[in-house]
């Protein structure tokens, strides 16, 4: 099967669910850009976008082993780093609308968050998590922005949360829109992620899914002139006229 990028964004549940049985070719501009497949029967229930080997220094991803990574975070550099089923991601450096966006709603998240258990993160702020089907494998993520619930049962003598995130939240650029469309995703909704938000600035959408049982139980997204809705916190709207603003 192949779809258009545009539609693979505005339905991914849709097409994450039809890749555990055929492979989908998502197509740019009528040109084949990216594989969306099952992987083996020793990840069963993960999908996974078939891709060329990614050359470190440009935010791809590289195999490493999780010292290696500790190692590279704890340099003293700037870089920021994400270590993915494996992998190491550097980091780009957010763009003007990035930031916008991000200012925007974590105002919105702030303010809604007033008087309630629920708090909201911005990053840099390293989020351990484990699939489900692969406990063993530590992740670490830094989501742009994120809601915590459980901050105080799960806030280590280190002074880092260790718990799941209820809400997490990617805003897309050029360098990312892949990890945070496809690998993020699928590692968040393994993970015991109960919302996640994907806000993208070029086409200035806002596409939510609702994780339950590991897998997507809902998806819907938002555009400019509406606002967009969380499906697990009353009240947590953001009109997307102001995120994109």
């Amino acid at each position: 099967m192949k779809v258009s990028s545009t539609e693979v964004q505005n339905n991914f549940g849709k097409y994450l669910a039809i890749a555990a049985q055929e492979d989908v070719i998502v197509t740019r501009n009528g040109r084949e850009i990216a594989r969306l497949t099952a992987v083996g029967e020793s990840d069963a229930g993960v999908v996974a976008e078939r891709r060329a080997s990614y050359e470190f220094g440009n935010h791809g991803g590289r195999k490493a082993a999780f010292d290696e990574f500790q190692a590279l975070s704890k340099d003293g550099s700037e870089e920021r780093y994400e270590y993915i089923d494996g992998e190491i991601y550097a980091m780009a450096s957010p763009t003007t609308d990035h930031q916008t966006a991000l200012m925007e709603l974590a105002v919105i998240f702030h303010g809604w968050s007033q008087g309630k258990s629920c708090r909201p993160f911005v990053a840099p702020y390293d989020i351990q998590l484990r699939r489900i089907e692969r406990l063993e494998q530590l992740n670490v993520v830094q989501p742009d922005l994120m809601i915590i619930c459980d901050l105080e049962e799960h806030l280590a003598e280190d002074g880092y949360y260790k718990g799941v995130p209820a809400l997490l939240v990617e805003i897309l650029s050029e360098s990312t829109r892949r990890k945070d469309l496809l690998r993020k995703a699928d590692l968040y909704m393994r993970s015991g992620v109960k919302e996640y938000w994907i806000v993208n600035p070029f086409s200035k959408e806002i596409m939510i899914y609702r994780f339950a049982d590991w897998e997507i139980a809902e998806n819907v997204t938002f555009r400019l002139g509406e606002t967009a809705k969380s499906y697990i916190f009353e009240g947590l709207l953001a009109e997307l006229n102001r995120v994109f603003r």
